[in-house]
């Protein structure tokens, strides 16, 4: 039988050996980088949307030419009067300040012929620098799911986020993927929802609705 005098040399003893071994255990709610937290550091591969309210500058010797339809019934309605939140953060963007003249896809990344387009979008925005703007509206959708697109993709161009689908909603418009073409007034000129657009497909759209060479 062990003594008090033992009994408390043990319990003393006992003390660090739970120190040691707590020491060695952290829980998740403690652990200062979980794994979410640490994928959500990851850098967005979109640019911001702080230049969406400037109106683009046309490079000296842009070329242009007026629309096809110049009818009344022609200039179209407004965007909606929506505020949609940036994928990389900052102050939110509201649909009728996007200056124009461009070209709004609305997709998302389990959508086959919206990953299908989503290049030939980037592609357009690289060749219409400074006379066209190219935004994305991200719906019904995952942050990383986007985000992995524009890691895998290369896609580069601003990034609004409507998890509601507020602006189909206003547009009456359910098909996926939807791209509007947009006059630099703000009105929209056409909206697609054939399908995957390509290259050619897009360079014929935006100079017959919104002028621009591409």
């Amino acid at each position: 039988m062990l003594t008090g005098a033992a009994t408390r040399r043990l319990a003393l003893l006992a003390v660090p050996l739970a120190l040691f071994v707590g020491g060695c255990t952290v829980s998740p709610a403690d652990d200062p980088k979980p794994k979410s937290a640490a994928a959500a550091e990851r850098p967005s591969p979109f640019r911001d949307c702080g230049t969406l309210n400037a109106p683009p500058t046309p490079s000296p010797g842009a070329v242009s030419t007026p629309p096809a339809a110049t009818t009344a019934a022609a200039d179209g309605p407004e965007l909606p009067a929506l505020t949609l939140a940036c994928f990389t953060g900052g102050a939110p963007v509201a649909l009728r300040d996007v200056a124009g003249p461009a070209v709004i896809n609305v997709w998302a990344s389990w959508c086959g012929p919206c990953r299908k387009e989503l290049p030939a979008f980037q592609r357009l925005s690289e060749r219409t620098t400074g006379r066209l703007q190219v935004v994305g509206v991200n719906t019904r959708d995952s942050r990383s799911g986007a985000q992995s697109i524009g890691e895998d993709f290369g896609v580069r161009f601003p990034i609004l986020v409507d998890q509601g689908d507020a602006l189909q909603r206003e547009l009456r418009r359910n098909a996926f993927p939807l791209t509007l073409f947009v006059d630099a007034g703000g009105r929209i000129r056409h909206i697609d929802a054939t399908g995957a657009l390509d290259d050619a497909s897009l360079t014929t759209l935006v100079r017959q609705h919104l002028g621009v060479a591409a």
